[in-house]
């Protein structure tokens, strides 16, 4: 892996010894500049779970991804600056079916250091800093109270939301996982009618002030808890956002498509 090619597309500077601030640093800017998109789902374009073609559309052609591409990636880069992680399969909450979802759901991270920490750089709008794995009660983040709750083998990660009420984010165990063991998965996100990834396209980042967003003709701009949102006019203005707050750049005759077929 290139290392300074990876870090330089996140924009980081910061040191590299695998440590606790240094998780944290990586964290928060890979959330600023790698963003969390489905773009080549609807482009029609196969996402294969393999390092290297990951490493080629995030670094090299300055894209983002969802869970499985993002927190595989990131993974991969921990590991080359000698941090112990591990691929781990979680459950998305479905609040209107009040249940988990399958394993393989969705990927997160297990970092070992003096302490366990959950990371997570494929989950949208969720915790911008690594969770401690092992402490029962609130973790604030910018206002915002985290918790991870245990019961046996299974634990789930929460969020309390403005109105005070705790809500579950995902279920998950500590067994290791193979970024393979996501193959399956991963093809059913992106191809299946009911994956909420087939169902409309999506662009967002966090920013240090707060979250950018394209839902499909929609530009949303979060800054200091005010919330602005406009409609984008056509094919051309949203291909101009992409390129203005992602650094993204497409083809415009291929973002119009959605009949073709993998």
């Amino acid at each position: 892996m290139d290392i300074a090619a990876y870090l330089n597309r996140i924009d980081y500077r910061g040191p590299l010894t695998p440590t606790a601030e240094t998780l944290r640093q990586l964290h928060l800017a890979h959330l600023y500049h790698a963003p969390f998109e489905n773009l080549d789902i609807h482009l029609k374009r196969p996402i294969a779970l393999d390092e290297g073609r990951l490493f080629e559309k995030i670094v090299t052609h300055k894209r983002g991804g969802f869970c499985y591409e993002l927190n595989g990636l990131f993974a991969a880069l921990l590991r080359e600056l000698g941090f112990n992680v591990s691929l781990l399969s979680a459950g998305v909450y479905e609040p209107d079916h009040d249940r988990f979802g399958p394993d393989y759901d969705h990927m997160v991270l297990l970092v070992q250091l003096e302490e366990r920490w959950l990371a997570d750089v494929g989950f949208g709008d969720s915790f911008r800093e690594p969770l401690r794995l092992d402490v029962p009660g609130d973790q604030i983040q910018n206002g915002v109270a985290y918790r991870i709750a245990r019961d046996g083998d299974e634990w789930t990660m929460m969020e309390r939301g403005a109105d005070g009420k705790w809500a579950d984010g995902y279920r998950f165990t500590l067994r290791p996982r193979r970024l393979y063991d996501f193959t399956y998965a991963c093809h059913y996100q992106q191809t299946s009618p009911e994956s909420h990834f087939t169902q409309k396209r999506i662009c967002s980042r966090a920013t240090p002030e707060g979250r950018i967003t394209l839902s499909d003709m929609r530009l949303i701009i979060t800054r200091d808890g005010q919330r602005q949102e406009r409609a984008l006019a056509d094919q051309r203005e949203y291909e101009a956002a992409l390129r203005k707050y992602f650094g993204v750049a497409l083809n415009e005759e291929q973002l119009s498509q959605s009949d073709a077929s993998f």
